[in-house]
This record gives structure tokens, C-alpha cells and sequence, in this order.
């Protein structure tokens, strides 16, 4: 049987200082990114006209009452985004963006096959798994969650 808890051996040592000195940086890098990754989307819809195209978009796909539906997705892309990103409230957020990264991979965009280049379920389904893994971690020691000592 093989011994799982031994770290493994570096190939290059030297990095052993820099990893160790950043660890505590990546969980907090990937949901800062998560959500600004979001913030753009939601900027368009309010503030590029894009509201009315995606409300359009959602009655053309049945999701109704569609400028309903639009208004909340552009608020939880939006505030929801920056909420994340700064770790606020980062698991009632989360859960969230896993239902609307849901209902894109496998309403929205399945019958186009797997790849994002062609249409596909994709990009949704890697964004609403990264979602799920900050639903499960919550905001993390780098959040205002922490700060404020409180947690969803």
C-alpha cells in the first residue's frame, strides 16, 4: 500500500520557498478572479444596452418572466461578481452563480455539444464547478467574511 500522506519531493527545490510563502494566495486568487470575471457581463447589461438583448434572449429560450430573469442575472454578474471577488457573503453568492452556470450548460448551451467555441456547455459548466468548490470553501481567510467574522 502506498503512503499517501508524504508530500511529494520537488523536482526543482528552490521553488520549495516560493510555494510555500504563496500557498495561501491561490484559493483566494481563483474566487477574486471568479468573480471579476463576472463583473463585465453585469457592467454591459446596465450600462451597454445589453438588458433588453438578454431579456430578448431569454423569451426567445423560454426562460420568462425574461427581463425579470435578465435583471437578476445582470445584478448577480454585477454586484454579485464584486461580492465575490471581495469575499462577501461569498456562499450565498456562489450558490447562485452554480444555479445560473446550470441552467446555461445544460438549457442554454447542451444541445451545442461540449466545446465554448462552438456553443457548447463548456465554459458555463467549468465556472459553475469552480462556483461549487467556493460554495464548499466559503470566502476564506482573505475575505470580508473573515473580516467581519460572520459567514452564510
Amino acid at each position: 500500500m502506498q503512503d499517501t500522506t508524504r508530500q511529494p519531493q520537488l523536482i526543482i527545490p528552490a521553488f520549495g520557498g516560493f510555494y510555500r510563502a504563496t500557498a495561501d494566495l491561490a484559493y483566494p486568487l481563483i474566487r477574486f478572479a471568479a468573480g471579476v470575471m463576472l463583473i463585465p457581463h453585469g457592467w454591459t447589461k446596465f450600462f451597454g444596452g445589453g438588458l433588453q438583448g438578454t431579456a430578448g434572449f431569454m423569451s426567445k429560450i423560454g426562460l420568462e418572466p425574461a427581463y425579470v430573469v435578465a435583471t437578476y442575472i445582470g445584478v448577480l454578474e454585477l454586484v454579485g461578481g464584486t461580492m465575490l471577488a471581495i469575499g462577501l457573503l461569498t456562499r450565498f453568492v456562489a450558490i447562485q452563480v452554480v444555479g445560473f452556470m446550470a441552467v446555461a450548460a445544460f438549457y442554454v448551451h447542451w444541445g451545442n455539444g461540449f466545446l465554448w467555441i462552438k456553443g457548447g456547455y463548456e465554459y458555463p459548466l467549468f465556472w459553475g464547478v469552480v462556483a461549487l468548490a467556493i460554495v464548499f470553501r466559503g470566502g476564506g481567510r482573505l475575505s470580508v467574511d473573515r473580516l467581519i467574522g460572520k459567514e452564510f
